[in-house]
C-alpha cells in the first residue's frame, strides 16, 4: 500500500516541483540546471523506494545535466552513457530495471548533443520511459511529475515553435 506522506514520497513531490519548473523554461541553461536538481532529488527518492537501478540512473542524469551546462562534448556524453549502462548491468534485475537506464541514455544524448525543440522531443521520449518506471515503482510524485513534464514540455515546444514562426514570418506578428 502506498503511503502518501512517507519520506520516499515526499522526495518525489520535491522532484515534481523541480521538474515542472525545469520544463517550463524556454532557456536551455535553466532547463539543464533544474533537471540536474530534480535528478539528484530523484536519486534519494528511488533509493528510498528500493529501486537501485532508477536511483543510479537518476544520479548519472543529475551529474550529466550539471556537466552539460559547461560542455557539449560527444566524448563526455559517450562516457556518461557507458557509465549509465554499466550501472544498469550492476543494478537492473529485470526488463523494467532497464527503463530508467534507457531514459537516462536518451536524456544524455538530448542534453549534450541537441538544442531547442529537437532536444525537448528526445527528452519527451525519456520522460515516457521514466513514467513507465515510476508507475512500476509506486512513485506517486514521480508519476505525476512525468505526466506533467510531458504536458509542459509539449506546451513549451509549441511556444518555441510559435515564437520561431512569428519571427520568421514577413512582417511578424
Amino acid at each position: 500500500m502506498l503511503q502518501f506522506l512517507s519520506t520516499a514520497q515526499c522526495f518525489g513531490y520535491v522532484a515534481f516541483v523541480l521538474g515542472v519548473a525545469a520544463f517550463a523554461q524556454k532557456n536551455d541553461r535553466w532547463l539543464k540546471f533544474l533537471v540536474a536538481s530534480e535528478s539528484l532529488v530523484y536519486t534519494v527518492h528511488f533509493a528510498l523506494l528500493g529501486n537501485p537501478a532508477a536511483s543510479a540512473s537518476a544520479l548519472t542524469s543529475g551529474i550529466r545535466s550539471f556537466l552539460a551546462m559547461k560542455t557539449r562534448s560527444a566524448y563526455l556524453a559517450a562516457v556518461i552513457i557507458a557509465v549509465n549502462v554499466g550501472l544498469g548491468f550492476a543494478f537492473a534485475k529485470n526488463g523494467a530495471g532497464w527503463l530508467p537506464v534507457l531514459a537516462s541514455a536518451l536524456g544524455t544524448i538530448a542534453i549534450f548533443r541537441l538544442q531547442g525543440v529537437p532536444m525537448r522531443l528526445v527528452l519527451l521520449c525519456s520522460t515516457l520511459l521514466w513514467l513507465a518506471n515510476n508507475i512500476l515503482s509506486g512513485s506517486i510524485g514521480g508519476t505525476l511529475l512525468e505526466l506533467t513534464i510531458a504536458t509542459v514540455n509539449i506546451a513549451t515546444m509549441l511556444r518555441i515553435a510559435r515564437t520561431a514562426a512569428c519571427t520568421d514570418s514577413p512582417g511578424g506578428i
